[in-house]
């Protein structure tokens, strides 16, 4: 389905989904990185070691989640908007999703938001908790939204001015 659709199959996410040990720990990397191109800006992010240096320009990311402080310095970095920073300790309820976004409006701090899965489509409602736009992020804001603990994998981007209004 990825090559025909753009969207990753279950099996395909199966080998990026971080450890259920590492998500327990706190905030951490989950780079969606299928194809093998030529292509390692998150790796000269990371100032962790976390993203692991390429033996060859077209490897996929390898992740040391030992070493991933869930910092995000990775996530604006990535040409192909496929690293996210997921925290599922925010609260028993709740985890928080850091996305980049590339679209205008920007949403606000506690605006209410639509959340979307990889094809788009509307799974839930959510509130903005933190947006970082600054010189770093070089055009590319990250949005950090509360999420249904349970969709944490599920939603990877989000709809300004959608019911959330």
């Amino acid at each position: 389905m990825l090559l025909q659709n753009g969207i990753p199959t279950t099996e395909d996410l199966e080998t990026r989904i971080p450890p259920k040990e590492r998500l327990a720990k706190g905030p951490v990397v989950m780079i969606e990185c299928f194809q093998e191109i030529p292509c390692n800006p998150c790796n000269t992010a990371c100032k962790q070691g976390a993203i692991q240096e390429f033996k060859d320009i077209n490897d996929k990311p390898e992740i040391d989640y030992d070493n991933c402080t869930g910092c995000g310095l990775c996530v604006s970095k990535c040409p192909g908007l496929a690293i996210f920073i997921i925290d599922e300790t925010y609260s028993d309820k709740e985890a928080t999703v850091s996305l980049p976004y590339e679209f205008l409006p920007l949403p606000k701090e506690g605006q209410e938001v639509d959340l979307l899965d990889r094809g788009g489509n509307k799974v839930s409602q959510g509130k903005v908790v933190k947006i970082r736009n600054g010189k770093y992020e070089d055009r590319t804001p990250v949005i950090t939204v509360a999420v249904p603990k349970e969709l944490s994998m599920v939603v990877r981007n989000i709809r300004v001015g959608g019911d959330g209004k």
